[in-house]
């Protein structure tokens, strides 16, 4: 009997299924990484730290998340992987115990004019089937409130095949979209100033066209001048209304010209089509200067903005159209389906409910649903992203978050931090890479990577909790607890950039004076209107407020695999240069662009293999060893080395070459003192930009632009992707630009910024139509003083006073 009892006592053996809670990483050399082993403990929240560069994406993006998707991929058919993105597994030796992961990085959503918020997270879904069922009046089906969905109608015979007989019917068709006709569901309406695409004193024969690519006597100019239409002599003033609808809109027209068939069309419908239907971004810079000369947007006359016909806006659920719900503060939008009470439509109004509950619940209550996608910031694209995963059921997944914290001001921070919390107390992995102590002092486990970074990183430095982070000896954890002290003096204003009656987004006519020649910061809650201030006042304003302005944003870098720092900053035409003048031959021998590129690979130093719905393979060019010239152009030297061995250079090195001795090139030491200014003395000149994180790109984007002759830097959370080390050498930084006199305005969140400034410019109270006023003007230490205001808390607490 007392056996028996013994025996119920004891607890069972664990189950066998139970003993999977780690994810082992072993031998880890994706990108810098040198054989790091880790174990991460499951339904924990880990937080990867470590300088920018150190290997942090490296490990968690491009190892453990990459080869859980790759996995994943994998089940599904041959077929199927033929239309996903390939993946290469990752270089690692052992990834044992991998959940399904899911990736909330920061890219931007695309920048295409159609794409909104409300499209983005499936509200606007939700929405038009809400106004097909209970808008009043019906107009049709949920297509018939999508500014997506042309409304087209057609009729015609049908041949088709029936009992052995060929049979012809009359059929007609009708589809009830909600486009505007007139923007074609954009919302503004593009127009072009005639005086910028012709000179009407001129003939065409005399060059007319003021177009790019349609002067000096090209096919372009051809097309007009031979067609026939009009006389090539006569100037354009003088032109009959037929001629000069022909010469401006006419239709495709098929016909010879100069013994060759061609299609004649008139100068409006070509340059949209071959010049307006591109991103601006893409654009060359004489073709973008151009259209911003040429063009000029406005909100669409017939939708006002709506994108939205008139049928669509018409529909209305107590006295509000799908138009009117879209430009609703999201905030406000929930509250009004909240109130809508029909059991019929019961199960979407729960759906929509939760849907925009979660926008306000993760701080983006401020948005509408018709804000334009393209139009939000990294840190607020990656919280749209988030929105899908807050409510889901699913337990036992991997959520893996890139710097979340992102475009927050610290008093958003919390409320973040508790999402990634409520995350992992749901049974799920939360991997998180993130430089803010605020975040790190939440996690359960933290991994330090470093030392240094490029080639100075790549290792685990520390590996426990908070307190052994903050005990340890890594750069993490001495800096964990720096604190930024207030200036004991601050600069005095030269002048002020005047800002009067600003109205952008959310902004409620504010006028504010911007002071010179110091650096000023601009704070406040995330969707305060801080950005709608400085980029839609300063950076796109016109008049003496735009002029002089340099612009260093957090859009992504245009490169490819082929693009370096080299080539992104124009290093590499100085130094082109210079071997070419050492050794007497062309400079165009020394681009791997150019002539001077290894025939086998075209200069990209590697051979890709494409393997269908497998992952392509990679093998470096055996004809140049990976170094992308060809053997004749590296038996040039210069100072000693050949042009491959120059681009395998570290900034700090390369600094050291061209600074002296034979090698002095003074154009290319200034480009590479501007690199080894912003914290890039580590990269070397030749990495491929695509290799390159957020942090350093943002730092890149800076060095090339302090080049430039702008009197007035505008920078956008120059922080974002920096570790704590790195602020204290960006602060630095500003510091030498302000004493070089130029001015610096700062828009950011980090407390360390903000006790630095000359000057702090506080929007709020809330985000929002909640915010967009001044709500505190002062230095530093005079918000401190107040503390009247959500910032002035914050900065408070953090300087410790």
């Amino acid at each position: 009997m007392s056996m028996a009892t013994r025996t119920d006592t004891q607890s069972p053996a664990p189950h066998v299924a139970d003993s999977h809670d780690l994810i082992r990483v072993h031998g880890a050399r994706e990108n810098n990484l040198k054989d790091v082993s880790i174990e991460i403990p499951k339904r924990r929240l880990t937080v990867f730290t470590g300088v920018s560069g150190s290997g942090k994406s490296s490990l968690v993006f491009d190892t453990i998340a990459a080869e859980s998707q790759r996995l994943i991929n994998e089940t599904y058919s041959a077929f199927v992987q033929g239309f996903m993105p390939t993946l290469a597994r990752p270089e690692v030796d052992v990834l044992d115990g991998l959940t399904t992961a899911i990736i909330v990085d920061q890219q931007r959503m695309g920048a295409d004019p159609r794409s909104t918020v409300g499209t983005a997270t499936d509200a606007n879904a939700m929405l038009r089937i809400l106004f097909s069922r209970l808008g009043k009046p019906h107009i049709g089906s949920p297509k018939a409130f999508s500014f997506n969905v042309a409304s087209i109608s057609g009729a015609g015979a049908v041949t088709m095949e029936r009992g052995g007989e060929t049979v012809k019917e009359r059929r007609s068709f009708s589809i009830t979209g909600g486009m505007c006709p007139r923007c074609e569901g954009r919302g503004t309406v593009s127009d072009i100033d005639l005086t910028q695409l012709y000179d009407e004193s001129k003939s065409l024969s005399e060059g007319a066209i003021t177009v790019p690519g349609y002067t000096g006597g090209g096919w372009n100019s051809r097309l007009y001048s031979e067609s026939g239409f009009f006389d090539p002599d006569k100037p354009i003033r003088k032109y009959t209304k037929k001629e000069l609808h022909d010469f401006l809109h006419r239709e495709p027209t098929r016909m010879k010209i100069a013994g060759i068939n061609m299609t004649y069309e008139g100068l409006i419908p070509r340059i949209q089509k071959s010049m307006l239907a591109k991103d601006r971004e893409g654009m060359q810079p004489h073709i973008r200067e151009f259209v911003d000369r040429a063009v000029t947007f406005t909100t669409c006359p017939e939708c006002h903005g709506t994108r939205l016909n008139e049928g669509a806006r018409s529909s209305k659920i107590k006295r509000i159209s799908i138009a009117d719900a879209c430009a609703m503060q999201i905030s406000d939008l929930a509250e009004w389906v909240r109130g809508l009470d029909e059991p019929s439509v019961a199960p979407l109004l729960t759906a929509l409910q939760q849907t925009l509950d979660s926008f306000v619940e993760i701080g983006l209550g401020y948005l509408a649903l018709d804000r334009s996608a393209g139009t939000l910031s990294g840190g607020e694209a990656q919280r749209v992203k988030m929105i899908r995963h807050l409510g889901s059921s699913l337990t036992d997944v991997t959520y893996v978050f890139d710097e979340p914290t992102i475009g927050l001001h610290p008093h958003d921070i919390q409320r973040m931090n508790r999402l990634l919390l409520r995350l992992r107390d749901k049974g799920n992995t939360v991997l998180v890479v993130e430089h803010k102590p605020e975040t790190i002092a939440i996690a359960d486990h933290v991994v330090d990577l470093g030392p240094g970074a490029g080639t100075a990183g790549g290792t685990v430095c520390f590996e426990g909790t908070v307190e052994g982070l903050r005990a340890g000896g890594t750069i993490t954890g001495r800096h964990f607890s720096d604190r930024a002290a207030l200036k004991e003096t601050v600069r005095k204003a030269t002048g002020a950039l005047e800002i009067r009656g600003a109205t952008t987004h959310n902004l409620q006519g504010v006028d504010v004076d911007i002071p010179l020649g110091v650096l000023a910061v601009v704070t406040g809650v995330a969707g305060s209107g801080k950005s709608s201030l400085v980029h839609g006042s300063l950076v796109n304003g016109s008049g003496a407020a735009g002029e002089g302005v340099v612009s260093v944003d957090q859009g992504a870098i245009r490169g490819s695999r082929r693009s370096n720092p080299a080539t992104y900053t124009g290093l590499l035409d100085p130094i082109r240069k210079a071997f070419a003048k050492a050794n007497g031959v062309k400079p165009a021998l020394f681009s791997a662009n150019s002539e001077g590129a290894c025939p086998t690979c075209n200069g990209v130093g590697v051979v890709y293999t494409d393997l269908a719905m497998m992952a392509g393979v990679a093998t470096t060019c055996e004809e140049c060893e990976g170094k992308r010239y060809q053997a004749s152009v590296l038996e040039y030297h210069f100072g000693g080395r050949d042009i491959s061995e120059v681009l395998a250079m570290s900034v700090t090195e390369a600094e050291e070459f061209f600074g002296s001795g034979e090698a002095h090139t003074p154009a290319a030491q200034r480009i590479l003192g501007r690199l080894a200014d912003v914290g890039l003395g580590y990269v070397s000149l030749g990495q491929p930009l695509t290799t390159l994180s957020g942090g350093e790109r943002q730092r890149l984007k800076l060095a090339t632009h302090m080049g430039e002759k702008g009197g007035v830097y505008v920078l956008d959370e120059p922080t974002a992707g920096l570790h704590l080390a790195d602020v204290e050498q960006l602060l630095g930084l500003l510091d030498r630009l302000v004493d070089s006199g130029k001015s610096v305005i700062v828009v950011e969140h980090h407390q360390a910024v903000m006790a630095h400034a000359d000057w702090i410019i506080d929007l709020g109270p809330g985000a929002g139509h909640d915010g967009g006023r001044i709500v505190f003007e002062g230095t530093p230490a005079d918000l401190v003083a107040a503390r009247s205001t959500l910032t002035g808390e914050h900065l408070a607490a953090y300087v410790g006073t």
